[in-house]
C-alpha cells in the first residue's frame, strides 16, 4: 500500500526550531531533531518532539550549511534509545512557499538516510524552512536502498499552536480552482485563505443532531475530503433533532452515516469533493487508524469512552480535536431548569477534556463495559448524572454554531486571533463565558504529547458497535429482498397480462 506522508509539530516546537535556523548574517543553518511515528490507515506522519542541539564542529555554516556524520550519528543514538527517528531541517533564507529539493540538498539527505533507517528502523524526514513566511516543505526518505534510496514528498506540514497552519505541497495536492458558488464564504476570509481550508482533510464523528449539522456545513463551505464516521441507526426517537432524516429513513433503520452523505452530497459546493463514510467506532484500532488521516477532527459524541479516546489523540498526535456538548436541566415537574453548552479547542497548550470538565474519566470504565445502555445500573445510579442529557433540535443548532465558530477561528484567525479558548452558554441567563480552566497536575493525556504509536491503548471491541452494524446489515437484507419480491411481483404480473391478452 502507499501511503501519504506529513509532518507535525507544535508551535512551540516550530519556534524553537526557528531560532535555530534563521540566522541574522542570512546565511544557511541545519539542525537535527528527534520525531515519532503516527501511522493511519493511509497516511504516516512525523511528529517533531525534539531537537538534537548541535555541538561545536556538529555543523559548517558558509552561506550553505553543511552536516557532518558525527552529529547524524550522535542524533540518531538519541532517536534509538526512545523509539523515534531523525529529521534533519535547514533554512533556506528569504525564500517563500514550499521549497523543492536543490541537487546538494538531495545529495546530503540521501547520503545518511541509509544510516538513519539502519539505526533506527524508519525513515529520516528531511525538512526545509523558507524563512521568509515560515513555510515548511518535507519529505521522508522511505523507499529504496544504497543508491536507489529514494523519498515521498509530504502533503502537508503542520504546526498546531493558537491556530493550526498548514503548509501545503502543491506538487502533491495541488490547489482547487474555487467556484461561484463560494463566493460568500471568498468575501469572509479571502482565495488563500479558502485554498487552505478546502484542502484540509476533516472527520466528524458521530452524525448524531450536531454532527450531521456540521458536516453539512463544511461541505457547504467547499471542503474537499469530509469524512464521517457512526455506527447507529436512525430510529423515530431522532425525528425531532435529526434534521435531515426522514421517517422513511427510520422505519428503514437507516445508517445515520448513510443520512449524512446524502445531505452533504446535496449540499457540496466544491466540484471535485469527496465524502467518505465509515461505520466503525472511533473506539476500535481501526476507527483510531482512520482518524489519524485526518488533519483536524470534530468531536460530536456524548459518550465518555470515544472522548476519552479523541481527547487523546488531540495530544498524542498532534491532531486538533474541536468538541462541544449541551446539558438540559429540568425540575421534578419536566418544566426545564436550564441549558448550557460548551465548546472548545483539545489541543496541546489548551487544557484536555478531563482538566476541563468535560470528560469524566471514571466513565469511561463503565462505557466500555456497556453499563451506561444498561436500564438496571442506570436505575441504581440515580445519584449519578445518568442517562447522558438528551438534545432537542431547537438548541443543537447552538452548539453545532458553537463548535463551528471554534473552527473557524483555530482556522482562519480573524483580526489575528485564533483559538478562543473553552466557551460556555448558559441559556437561561444568556450569559457566555470564557472558562478559565488549567491543567491538573500529572494530566496524562498532555503529558503523551507527540507520542504518536507509542501512545496509550485506548481502544478495544465495541460491543455496541458491533450490534448496530449488524442491525444495520440485516436490515439492509431485509429491504433488499422486499424489493426483489416488488420486482418480481411485478414482472409476473406484467407477464400474466399478457398472457391473458
Amino acid at each position: 500500500m502507499t501511503y501519504r506522508t506529513s509532518v507535525a509539530m507544535t508551535a512551540a516546537m516550530e519556534q524553537a526550531l526557528v531560532s535555530r535556523l534563521v540566522r541574522d548574517d542570512g546565511q544557511e543553518d541545519l539542525c537535527l531533531a528527534i520525531y515519532r511515528p503516527s501511522t493511519g490507515l493511509s497516511r504516516r506522519s512525523a511528529l517533531i518532539r525534539e531537537v538534537v542541539s548541535p555541538e561545536p564542529g556538529d555543523r559548517q555554516v558558509h552561506g550553505n550549511a553543511t552536516v557532518t556524520g558525527d552529529y547524524v550519528l550522535r542524533a540518531a543514538e538519541t532517536a534509538q534509545q526512545d523509539d523515534c527517528g531523525v529529521a534533519l531541517l535547514h533554512s533556506h533564507p528569504g525564500a517563500s512557499g514550499w521549497q523543492p529539493m536543490s541537487g546538494p540538498d538531495r545529495e546530503c539527505e540521501a547520503s545518511y538516510a541509509n544510516l538513519v533507517r539502519e539505526l533506527t528502523g524508519l525513515p529520516l524526514v528531511g525538512m526545509t524552512l523558507a524563512s521568509q513566511n515560515r513555510t515548511w516543505s518535507a519529505r521522508h526518505w522511505d523507499s529504496g536502498f544504497g543508491r536507489a534510496v529514494d523519498c515521498t514528498h509530504c502533503t502537508n506540514v503542520r504546526v498546531v499552536g493558537d491556530s493550526l497552519r498548514v503548509s501545503w505541497n502543491n506538487e502533491v495536492l495541488p490547489p482547487p480552482s474555487l467556484s461561484d458558488r463560494q463566493s460568500r464564504t471568498l468575501s469572509a476570509w479571502g482565495a488563500r485563505c479558502q485554498a487552505d481550508l478546502v484542502r484540509r482533510k476533516v472527520l466528524v464523528v458521530g452524525a448524531g443532531s450536531v454532527g450531521l449539522d456540521v458536516f453539512v456545513r463544511l461541505a457547504a463551505s467547499g471542503l474537499l475530503r469530509l469524512t464521517v464516521m457512526d455506527f447507529d441507526v436512525v430510529q423515530g426517537a431522532n425525528l425531532d433533532r435529526l434534521i435531515g432524516a426522514s421517517r422513511r429513513d427510520a422505519h428503514l433503520r437507516r445508517p445515520k452515516i448513510h443520512v449524512a452523505y446524502r445531505e452533504a452530497t446535496a449540499a457540496a459546493t466544491a466540484d471535485r469533493y469527496r465524502v467518505e463514510v465509515s461505520d466503525r467506532s472511533i473506539c476500535e484500532p481501526e476507527g483510531l487508524r482512520l482518524a489519524l488521516d485526518h488533519d483536524l477532527i470534530f468531536s460530536c459524541v456524548d459518550r465518555p469512552w470515544p472522548r476519552a479516546v479523541l481527547n487523546s489523540v488531540a495530544y498524542s498526535d498532534l491532531i486538533p480535536v474541536v468538541d462541544g456538548g449541551i446539558a438540559i436541566d429540568t425540575f421534578e415537574s419536566g418544566e426545564m431548569r436550564n441549558a448550557t453548552w460548551r465548546s472548545h479547542v483539545v489541543r496541546p497548550g489548551r487544557p484536555c477534556l478531563s482538566c476541563n470538565g468535560q470528560l469524566d474519566l471514571g466513565e469511561v470504565a463503565l462505557d466500555r463495559q456497556g453499563l451506561l445502555d444498561d436500564p438496571l445500573y442506570i436505575q441504581g445510579a440515580n445519584t449519578r448524572r445518568l442517562p447522558i442529557s438528551p438534545n432537542v433540535a431547537p438548541l443543537s443548532v447552538n452548539v453545532a454554531a458553537s463548535v463551528l465558530a471554534q473552527y473557524v477561528s483555530f482556522s482562519v484567525s480573524p483580526a489575528g486571533f485564533g483559538d478562543p479558548g473553552p466557551l460556555q452558554y448558559a441559556f437561561s441567563t444568556h450569559g457566555l463565558q470564557i472558562r478559565d480552566d488549567v491543567t491538573r497536575p500529572h494530566c496524562a493525556s498532555e503529558a503523551a504529547e507527540g507520542a504518536g504509536d507509542q501512545r496509550a491503548c485506548l481502544t478495544g471491541v465495541h460491543e455496541e458497535a458491533d450490534r448496530q452494524r449488524g442491525l444495520s446489515k440485516s436490515v439492509c437484507a431485509r429491504v433488499r429482498f422486499l424489493r426483489w419480491v416488488d420486482d418480481l411481483t411485478g414482472a409476473l404480473g406484467t407477464w400474466l397480462d399478457r398472457v391473458a391478452d
